[in-house]
């Protein structure tokens, strides 16, 4: 009979505290900063404190930190497709002025 030797890792109560705590902050540094007039910036800084703020989720509270390689290669496929989702979406929509409206 095979073994199972698959690992799980106790987290302390104290990282998901922490890494609440940081969330509760980001939160409130978007909603400051979307009282801050920074031009052409607000959508970069916001964008940069969500993608911040959704990696802590991903890391801790789905446990990839503590999981295996092949969930490490997971997760980056699922974002490399998104990047290659983004970057058509951006492609469309920055090539519509190409042709004429009729």
């Amino acid at each position: 009979m095979a073994e199972n030797h698959q690992h799980t890792h106790i987290v302390p109560l104290s990282v998901y505290f922490t890494i609440f705590a940081a969330l509760i902050v980001g939160t409130a540094i978007t909603v400051w900063v979307a009282y801050i007039d920074l031009g052409a910036m607000n959508t970069v800084v916001a964008l940069a404190i969500a993608c911040t703020k959704a990696t802590l989720v991903v890391l801790y509270f789905m446990h990839v930190r503590y999981s295996s390689r092949l969930i490490w290669v997971v997760v980056a496929s699922a974002l490399f497709w998104l990047a290659i989702l983004f970057a058509l979406t951006f492609n469309d929509y920055w090539t519509r002025s190409w042709l004429p409206i009729n």
